[in-house]
């Protein structure tokens, strides 16, 4: 059950939501953008765990390429 203070801040937080979905919606797409490009990190991190470690000539002669 919420407390009166969390009763309070409801529509507070509810106009504040609706306020970043449809007047800074620049600001929501760059949060969007970095969560995306963080969870690809994450997964790229993960796979790469458990591969071959490889030399630093050999990425950036397949960069070169």
């Amino acid at each position: 059950m919420l407390n009166s203070e969390q009763q309070a801040l409801k529509p507070i937080l509810k106009e504040l939501l609706y306020e970043i979905l449809t007047q800074e919606q620049d600001l929501l797409k760059d949060l969007i953008h970095e969560v995306i490009e963080d969870m690809a990190m994450a997964n790229a991190i993960k796979e790469g765990i458990d591969s071959e470690n490889v030399s630093r000539e050999e990425i950036f002669s397949l960069l070169e390429e």
